[in-house]
């Protein structure tokens, strides 16, 4: 098939390149003239772990290509997917200025039947308000499909290749056809193309994060009453994830959730609650106990060291939301370090991939907070007489440090852990003060 995809953030250098990496010809389409001459070139703007293989093989075989021209790239395609931004306005609904605006420019430039797809994250409703859009302008039919991206950052080419399922929202035949010979090829092992009307497609993605996210901060609340009554939140995790009703996954304590999925898909689902007048409790103490839990770590620290921090170096290992990305989308570290630097605290940060990133979200500074932020070459220049490590992201390399050399860096065998990598005992009998999330802390 002949694919257009407009937007070339994350959602849509993923989706392009994987439609392609199945034969399809794709062309992906952005207004940042630079972006696309990188990619053009071969210079993946996005880190995604396997995202550049399978990009450069279907650039050099002649199945994805770059454009600044909307008309061109929608000349010949018979699926056009919207995977634009959706950020968050400042009551916390999704801005649809993007998808919108899009979509009516759209309607200038079809000349035959299309299939306008909405990959982006949007709220209910947003189909119909799509097709009026198109519908200004156009002068032949077209067809509106809801189609929800559920990528996870850091296994986002596995998760497009092999979903679990694909989630189509749709009541047009014809568009259906044409959705299901597109995604047979990703569901050959038999998982499920669930079909839909629009409406369902669009709160089923809603749902789905919110869900999610619902469950982490249960268990950052369950992680908050261990501390209080003497239960250990790992084993406490380990015996509630053994119920086949419950499951294993997103029950890990933390220092809250952040990215650019579950923080503006809960605010938007609340929005929506919100318009039609309803009280969603649930969602909004979902919200609250996140903006809560980003606190946590500091309140330990500022429990061990008292509210001035002025001359203590800090080492800090992890940025990103999450590992195996470069996205500081919401990160808790961004919360973190402003509250260390607002306390007068010295930080030295290591991350693999995130760093360039967050000197640029600190960029405007004021200098002299800017002159207490550096930024190492790897994780274990970061704790050179530094007073104590903070860990704040659960990249694998940190799983199995080199304790004596540690302990040889620091000035203070100290170590608070945000995300729980390490055993109690083990650091007990490593020497270190360690003070992590939901469980006993280690004094020396």
């Amino acid at each position: 098939m002949n694919i257009a995809v407009i937007g070339t953030g994350y959602v849509g250098l993923v989706t392009g390149t994987c439609l392609s990496e199945t034969g399809n010809n794709v062309i992906c389409v952005d207004v940042d003239q630079q972006k696309v001459e990188k990619l053009k070139s071969g210079q993946i703007t996005i880190y995604e772990p396997g995202l550049e293989t399978i990009f450069q093989r279907n650039l050099r075989e002649g199945r994805l290509h770059f454009t600044t021209n909307l008309e061109e790239a929608v000349k010949d395609a018979a699926l056009i997917f919207l995977a634009l931004p959706t950020p968050p306005n400042g009551d916390g609904a999704a801005d649809l200025s993007f998808v919108l605006g899009v979509a009516e420019h759209l309607g200038k430039v079809i000349k035959e039947y299309k299939v306008i797809i909405n990959k982006s994250t949007v709220p209910v409703g947003t189909a119909e308000l799509t097709k009026q859009a198109l519908a200004k302008n156009a002068t032949v039919p077209f067809d509106v499909v809801s189609n929800p991206e559920f990528l996870r950052e850091g296994v986002a080419v596995d998760d497009f290749m092999k979903p679990d399922r694909v989630v189509l929202g749709t009541t047009s035949d014809r568009a259906r056809k044409l959705m299901e010979e597109l995604y047979r090829p990703f569901v050959r092992q038999g998982n499920p193309i669930v079909f839909m009307d629009e409406r369902s497609s669009e709160m089923t993605k809603y749902a789905a994060n919110s869900y999610l996210a619902t469950r982490i901060s249960f268990m950052n609340e369950l992680a908050n009453l261990c501390e209080r009554t003497g239960a250990d939140v790992e084993t406490v995790r380990m015996g509630m994830g053994s119920d086949n009703r419950i499951g294993k996954r997103f029950l890990f304590p933390g220092i809250g959730y952040g990215g650019s999925c579950f923080p503006k898909d809960v605010q938007a689902l609340a929005k929506t609650a919100e318009e039609h007048n309803y009280d969603f409790k649930i969602l909004k103490a979902v919200m609250q106990v996140n903006d809560k839990q980003k606190h946590v770590l500091v309140e330990k620290i500022i429990n061990q060291y008292g509210s001035n921090l002025v001359g203590k170096k800090i080492a800090i290992w992890g940025l990103a939301f999450k590992p195996n990305t470069d996205d500081i989308r919401e990160a808790p570290a961004l919360f973190i370090i402003e509250e260390l630097l607002n306390a007068g605290a010295e930080i030295v940060a290591y991350d693999p991939e995130a760093m360039p990133n967050v000197q640029n979200y600190f960029s405007a500074l004021p200098s002299e907070k800017k002159s207490r932020l550096s930024f190492a070459a790897n994780y274990y220049s970061a704790m050179e007489g530094a007073d104590f490590l903070a860990i704040l992201t659960e990249w694998t390399e940190f799983r199995t440090p080199d304790f004596a050399k540690l302990k040889s860096l620091l000035k203070n065998p100290v170590i608070f852990d945000g995300r729980n990598l390490y055993d109690l005992e083990a650091m007990q009998q490593e020497g270190f003060y360690y003070n992590s999330i939901g469980r006993k802390t280690i004094i020396l």
